[in-house]
């Protein structure tokens, strides 16, 4: 059973850096698709960043030219350095992983197309 274990969250100043791991447990070879959604209080789940089987890397506009997603296919963990955060940015992350079909099936699934996920990790943004 695959298993996502996510840290790395706190809180921080408008301006300031994070960076989440999310470590995969329970790993079986095959393709898989990463991602990191985000979720605040009364807002659906939002993709925010996603990195294919292939290495190929998509992003939310919203996140484009602070945020960067990659991996450690060694240690098998995700990454999400954030930089340059805004009050806006604050909400619960979240990793989720799933069979990568394809490039486009990765970088355009909704999150209920995602069948693993880890527990969450709170980002908050103070201005």
């Amino acid at each position: 059973e695959v298993q996502l274990v996510e840290s790395g969250g706190g809180s921080v100043q408008a301006g300031g850096s994070l960076r989440l791991s999310c470590t995969v447990f329970g790993y079986a070879y095959r393709p898989y698709c990463m991602a990191w959604f985000r979720q605040a209080p009364g807002k659906e789940r939002a993709g925010v960043a996603r990195i294919s089987s292939g290495g190929t890397s998509s992003y939310a506009d919203s996140v484009k030219g602070r945020f960067t997603v990659s991996q450690d296919n060694a240690k098998n963990t995700l990454y999400l350095q954030m930089n340059s955060l805004k009050p806006e940015d604050t909400a619960m992350f979240y990793c989720a992983a799933a069979y990568d079909h394809s490039d486009s099936w990765c970088h355009d699934s909704q999150w209920q197309a995602f069948p693993y996920w880890g527990q969450g990790t709170q980002v908050t943004v103070s201005s």
